[in-house]
Order: structure tokens, then sequence, then C-alpha cells
């Protein structure tokens, strides 16, 4: 059997491609540290802007007080044909009024499991993104995807 031959991607092309993961892979999985254990999870995206990925969370999960001990997480989607996009960076919660209202009518499972925007088990995370790579299925190495300034 040959060894597969990833199509080959400019630097310039890169971010369109890592784009396009982020847009298709609706469930990227969310590492997080719990002590010196790491834990990875799929989550829903309530908002992406680029490589900002915005996640609602209930206080009560333990996700909660794992970013809250330590805020350096990274996200990790993959789509059908198995490219990959990691995003590395920092969870913060999101405390601007008029972003969380644009997030919170935007979205009908937060509505409908939530009732109100000022239910207190809401916690929505901006997740800053570090550094972000992206990967062809089967090319074995990343590609760095440059940040906007």
């Amino acid at each position: 059997m040959p060894k597969p031959e990833p199509k080959p991607l400019s630097p310039d092309e890169v971010p369109a491609a890592a784009r396009a993961v982020v847009r298709n892979a609706r469930f990227p999985f969310l590492a997080t540290l719990d002590g010196s254990q790491p834990r990875v999870r799929p989550v829903s995206p309530v908002r992406t802007d680029e490589f900002t990925v915005y996640v609602a969370n209930l206080r009560r999960y333990h996700k909660t007080t794992e970013i809250e001990h330590n805020d350096r997480v990274e996200l990790c989607y993959m789509d059908d044909e198995h490219d990959q996009v990691r995003i590395t960076g920092t969870a913060e919660v999101v405390r601007d009024a008029a972003l969380l209202r644009a997030i919170w009518d935007s979205n009908n499972l937060l509505r409908h499991y939530l009732g109100t925007i000022d239910n207190p088990e809401l916690v929505v995370y901006r997740i800053v993104p570090n550094r972000v790579r992206f990967m062809r299925e089967w090319a074995l190495d990343y590609q760095e995807v440059p940040l906007p300034a």
C-alpha cells in the first residue's frame, strides 16, 4: 500500500485551511489540567472570532475549577478529512455585558437550558490563542498559523 501524500500547502494557504477546519469541525476537544492530570472533553463553542473561541460552561462543572487553577488550555479540532487545528491559549471569563448578550441572543440552547442570561450557573470563557497550528492528515507535521497582530 503506497504511503498517502498530503497536498502541500504554501504558508499563505495555511490560515484559510485552518479557518475551514475550525468552521467545519463543530465539536472540538478542550484540554485542561486537573492538578497534574490532563482532562479532555468535547465542547460546543458558542462563538468563534478567527481563532478566539468562546465556550459556555456551567459553574458546577469540574472544568470550572480546573480553569480557575490553571487557565492554560488547548482546543483540538479535526474535520472529516482528518485535518487538525490546535489552538493553544488561555481561558478567561467573559464579563463584557454586551458580548454576553450577543452570545446569549444567538444561542437557542443556552436560552432553553438556562432560562435567563443572569443564571448564576452560566460561565462563558474566551479562549485567547497564543499559538495556532494546522496539520493535514498524513502530513505528520504541524504548520504555524500566524495570529493577527
